[in-house]
């Protein structure tokens, strides 16, 4: 909405105030140079949101990737604990309550990025605080309860990769830029009703295209949303 309120709000003053410039800004000289300036900026803002909606594709594609890696550290490190023997049952179910808040974080009344929950990490925390306090009796178990422990390090690393990916943002650069360009499109323009409707239906597809790039860079909110699949699955198989 700020964005769409920039670019028309620009456009439609600069429209307006026109004919309040002195006489020898508006010769035709004038405006074939801000014509020119203006052609210059759409080119540099088509280079800038094709370098954008690549990298939102590439960081949405990563996140997904690592989201199908983090539910199948998950399901590993729960696998070594059900091996390991009844003792690791009250860490199984921190991971299992862990596993749960993940997967009530990606349903689409959550705000909140995915894994970053503060009482998510205490679970976590908590699982590893009972692997240190456990004393293998035997050779298998110890080797079993390093490799969790490793498996736990993994999850805990896996996590912090999703917290990190979990935000993005339209350089303010772009925004100034595109303000510009509109501003330009009044610049001489007839007063009329068709050319209000037309700047206000161009700004606002032009911030609907910027909401939905931005959007595809936080992977865990908005309509394109990473899907829980994974993480769900992962629970499915710890808890049955």
């Amino acid at each position: 909405m700020g964005i769409f309120i920039c670019l028309a709000g620009a456009s439609l003053t600069s429209l307006m105030i026109y004919e309040r410039f002195p006489s020898h800004h508006r010769q035709d000289d004038t405006s074939a140079v801000v014509r020119h300036a203006a052609n210059l900026f759409v080119v540099m803002s088509s280079l800038v949101l094709g370098l954008m909606i690549n990298s939102a594709k590439n960081t949405f594609e990563s996140i997904d990737h690592n989201v199908h890696v983090f539910a199948t550290d998950l399901i590993l490190l729960d696998r070594s604990l059900r091996q390991y023997g009844p003792e690791t049952d009250p860490a199984r179910q921190s991971l299992a309550a862990y596993a749960q808040r993940v997967v009530d974080a990606t349903s689409p009344s959550q705000q909140t990025p995915v894994v970053a929950n503060r009482l998510s990490e205490l679970l976590l925390n908590q699982v590893g605080d009972m692997l240190a306090a456990l004393t293998p009796p035997e050779a298998r178990h110890a080797t079993l309860l390093q490799n969790a422990t490793q498996q736990l390090q993994k999850v805990i690393e896996q996590r912090w990769v999703l917290v990190e990916q979990s935000e993005g943002a339209i350089p303010a650069p772009l925004i100034a830029l595109l303000t510009l360009i509109f501003a330009s499109f009044g610049f001489r323009a007839p007063r009329n009703a068709t050319v209000v409707c037309t700047f206000i239906v161009s700004a606002a597809l032009v911030a609907s295209a910027l909401y939905l790039i931005l959007d595809m860079d936080l992977p865990f909110s908005g309509p394109i949303q990473i899907s829980p699949a994974p993480l769900q699955r992962a629970l499915a198989e710890m808890t049955q």
